[in-house]
């Protein structure tokens, strides 16, 4: 990696520091404004149902707005930032990935959820495209179903893994603002693809914890959304996730991302949708259908010498359902959503 690509991701970094200091500061009226002078004419914003695909500085308007105004006191408590060229188009474009919470005091409703007056914490992962100074595109994807449950109206039944407020990397070091050594990055997402080569590949003929540990360390941390939740170690995460998610759906497309990048020890990917499946029944205690449902899906990634040791995932599991006649929204809050 070049001298020039290097300052085109730090400059990439800048842009995005930048647009979160000035927007996380201003007040509700200012959002819109401040969003305009950021962003392209064409720029593009995803996030997760039931807010979809949105553009210009409609995200300010329909998402943040009444966000803030029910989240009060707002804090970013920001846990992973890296940047990278993205593999995708060829390392062609520049992408910025932020990673945490959003912490304020939920004082008002939000999409039909009963404000607590108590602190609460949206789960985030945004992946940032950053053309010639400005953001160009955003998929911005959150938690609602972890709100949800924090403000007691969960919208999924039991879970198989372990309902958490979700800590940053065990390392602390996952706010990479400086440069770093491209050969980590490298090592990184040549990882991340080996894992991403492994699914499917071995069924039948290896264990699943075995093929896990081609490219995981056995105390892996699986940080997964509300409906699944967090999970420990290879045998727990096989046994409270991978086996029964495997178990849950047939006819699986291919894996497909519009962004994927890594720099030092962390990586990580989204898609519009990742893949389709088709429930055959019993995951998260739902029915079986004959339609296939669209994920979309963010993964980021520690590695840890040449194994992942943990990962970060959300997953946009009220579109999928919504997809399959269940609005989980509407059942829980009473609101219906398009």
């Amino acid at each position: 990696m070049s001298g020039k690509i290097i300052e085109k991701i730090q400059s990439a970094k800048q842009v995005v520091r930048d647009f979160q200091q000035r927007f996380d500061r201003a007040g509700l009226a200012e959002l819109e404004a401040v969003m305009g002078a950021a962003i392209t004419p064409d720029y593009q914003w995803r996030g997760y149902h039931p807010f979809g695909e949105l553009s210009g500085t409609e995200a300010a308007a329909r998402f943040w707005q009444p966000l803030r105004q029910s989240l009060t006191a707002m804090q970013r408590r920001q846990d992973v930032f890296f940047a990278g060229p993205n593999e995708i188009d060829g390392f062609q474009s520049t992408w910025v990935v932020s990673m945490g919470h959003l912490m304020g005091l939920f004082d008002e409703p939000w999409l039909g959820i009963r404000p607590t007056g108590k602190m609460a914490l949206l789960r985030y992962c945004e992946f940032n495209r950053v053309e010639a100074g400005r953001l160009a595109e955003t998929s911005f994807f959150f938690d609602i179903p972890h709100l949800m449950r924090q403000a007691g109206q969960p919208p999924f039944g039991p879970q198989t893994a372990a309902h958490l407020v979700q800590p940053g990397p065990q390392t602390h070091d996952g706010l990479l603002f400086d440069a770093q050594d491209p050969s980590e990055g490298a090592a990184t997402l040549a990882l991340i693809n080996a894992m991403i080569g492994d699914l499917g590949q071995w069924k039948g003929s290896l264990p699943l914890e075995d093929e896990l540990r081609r490219t995981w360390h056995d105390d892996m941390i699986w940080w997964g959304p509300d409906g699944i939740g967090a999970t420990y170690t290879i045998e727990r995460y096989a046994r409270q996730h991978s086996a029964p998610f495997r178990a849950g759906f047939s006819d699986r497309s291919k894996t497909g991302h519009l962004c994927r990048l890594a720099e030092g020890h962390y990586g990580g990917f989204f898609g519009w949708p990742n893949f389709t499946a088709r429930p055959t029944g019993g995951f998260m205690g739902m029915p079986a259908s004959d339609k296939p449902g669209e994920f979309r899906v963010i993964d980021i990634y520690r590695r840890d010498g040449d194994k992942l040791a943990e990962n970060w995932v959300f997953i946009d599991l009220l579109h999928f359902w919504k997809q399959q006649g269940v609005d989980l929204l509407a059942r829980t809050t009473g609101i219906e959503t398009p």
